[in-house]
């Protein structure tokens, strides 16, 4: 079921990649047109695929822009100075002529587009009503998801609801809470209509898909008691549950359970995953499957999260070291672009006596190494099977003169990839399990929403209402779960919700979103991220308008956020 679904991503998008010219419009060569592709359950099914295809290109794909979420925030910083595409400076980063600001407008904008055509031709359809209830309420997810990256990175936003067949140049920009109210109308309706969560195919949304998002949504809004009512129906469905064994095909290798949720081939349902609501498809070498193994093609959390491990070198022998560490599927092919903040790293495993916490298994050597072992059986004798931590002198001297890990080592959740596990055709020298060049992808799916997150969202919202009793159970079901210690109701905060998100969902949150919706991304950042701490501004709490839409709404004043004029 999964390759016929990320199949369909690869031929829908080859339908509706071509558009008419004028001198097409005489004699049209192909099959579809504009005017008949909507009519039958398969054409529709074909262009909801497209979606899918959309949202995973646009955030899961090896386009450095899909990391814009994680970088210069509190939790990761650019591991390279000078990259400006990397957040190495906001002000030189978020120019409004940039490329980077266009690519999450037009990227989103394209997403509404295709859902309102979808939307807007089911009444000209033979769909019966049954079939296009579900079908507009699967389009108006994607449609609030879309606004959800638009009203967090930019602000309030044009609100477009129908299909536009001809130039338009009078957008106006709606408020941040017409966007927010807007999402939350096609999010109710996409939770009434939607399938259950056991009744859909890995990889599609269902109603816990919607009510999860509608719960972010509401408490963005301050809509606190329908986060709530939402959130308690994806946590009481019994087909959802955090996961409390050991699982999946390496469950008898050493390791625990939150390593577990992240290997490959664990993520969904169909293997027994009963916290995945939402999870991102990928196969290697299957057509439209998003991943290769003859290119680096797929997702790049592994290549730009993952240490540059050549990097990692003792000052007083460094050419011998670096030459003689190779990318392996242990520790794959990592860049070091994407590094922890100190405060990801340590500050927020700190338990009551000022050290880490290593009762809690999500900061274990499984999920956050501080080091990587030699390996290489061809690399220099007095090195081989010599641990190099995080406490180098190069590191503690990084540390000290700028507040930052070296880029060799320093900690990382493994999560990014798949550790002694790689798919055999990456991997170069099965002897020393060095990878190919091509390597450097995620081979595995993506959470994009799980139960763990559900609980921290109503977590928040009965903060929010003061009931913080309620809010403490649902944090500590989570903290259950990594074997830490439980907190008190008056421990409740959202600076310890905040954290607890980074400690459960790490480089899976897109935490520019989260940091963003709750007002915190300026503070946050100058607070922990010594990296962007001087350059952060309070206006790049939000995307400057991409000057190109301004330029080009002639028709209307499309007003720029303040601090970029």
């Amino acid at each position: 079921m999964k390759k016929l679904f990320i199949i369909g991503i690869l031929i829908t998008a080859m339908l509706q990649s071509c558009k008419e010219s004028s001198f097409l419009e005489e004699d049209p060569s192909g099959t579809y047109t504009a005017d008949n592709m909507y009519i039958t359950e398969t054409h529709f099914q074909s262009a909801l695929t497209q979606l899918y295809a959309n949202y995973r290109e646009l955030y899961y794909s090896g386009d450095d822009n899909a990391f814009d979420c994680h970088w210069g925030t509190d939790q990761v910083h650019s591991g390279q100075p000078g990259i400006v595409r990397f957040f190495s400076d906001y002000s030189a980063t978020l120019d409004p002529t940039s490329d980077k600001v266009l690519y999450h407008w037009e990227g989103n904008y394209k997403i509404i587009a295709n859902a309102n055509t979808i939307i807007g031709r089911l009444a000209s359809s033979e769909l019966s009503e049954e079939q296009r209830v579900v079908v507009e309420g699967e389009a108006k997810f994607f449609r609030a998801l879309a606004y959800r990256y638009l009203v967090y990175l930019y602000g309030g936003v044009p609100i477009i609801l129908e299909e536009v067949n001809s130039a338009k140049t009078d957008f106006i920009r709606s408020t941040r809470e017409e966007v927010l109210q807007q999402m939350i109308a096609d999010l109710q309706y996409a939770a009434e209509h939607l399938p259950s969560i056991t009744s859909v195919a890995d990889g599609k949304v269902s109603k816990e898909a919607a009510n999860h998002l509608l719960t972010e949504t509401a408490i963005a809004l301050g809509n606190y008691e329908l986060a709530i009512e939402a959130a308690t129906k994806v946590i009481g469905n019994p087909a959802m549950a955090l996961m409390q064994t050991r699982f999946g095909r390496r469950s008898g290798e050493p390791g625990d359970l939150y390593w577990d949720l992240f290997q490959r081939g664990n993520q969904n349902r169909s293997t027994g995953n009963t916290e995945a609501i939402f999870v991102i498809q990928f196969e290697l070498d299957v057509l439209g499957g998003g991943q290769l193994s003859t290119s680096r093609v797929g997702y790049y959390m592994e290549r730009f999260h993952a240490p540059n491990v050549p990097l990692a070198t003792d000052p007083a022998n460094r050419n011998l070291i670096a030459a003689g560490f190779i990318p392996t599927s242990k520790t794959g092919r990592g860049a070091g672009w994407l590094m922890p903040t100190f405060h990801f790293s340590n500050e927020i495993w700190y338990g009551v006596s000022g050290d880490i916490d290593y009762n809690d298994i999500r900061v274990s050597e499984f999920n956050f190494p501080r080091g990587i072992y030699y390996t290489n059986p061809n690399g220099p004798t007095q090195y081989r099977g010599v641990y190099f931590d995080i406490n180098t002198a190069e590191n503690q001297y990084t540390l000290q003169t700028q507040g930052i890990w070296s880029r060799g080592i320093y900690p990382y959740q493994t999560k990014c990839s798949t550790p002694g596990d790689h798919p055999s055709a990456i991997i170069l020298n099965p002897e020393t399990m060095q990878l190919r060049d091509a390597a450097g992808v995620t081979y595995t799916d993506w959470y994009d929403m799980r139960l763990a997150e559900t609980y921290l969202l109503r977590a928040e919202a009965y903060l929010m209402t003061g009931n913080l009793a309620s809010a403490a159970d649902d944090i500590n079901r989570v903290r259950v779960r990594a074997g830490t210690s439980l907190i008190s109701p008056a421990q409740v905060s959202l600076d310890f919700i905040l954290d607890e998100r980074l400690r459960e969902l790490g480089i899976e949150e897109k935490r520019r979103l989260t940091l963003s919706r709750v007002g915190r991304l300026y503070s946050n950042t100058r607070r922990y991220n010594v990296f962007n701490s001087d350059d952060i501004r309070e206006h790049h709490e939000l995307f400057p308008i991409p000057q190109a839409e301004i330029d080009a709404n002639v028709g209307a004043v499309l007003t720029q956020n303040p601090g970029y004029n």
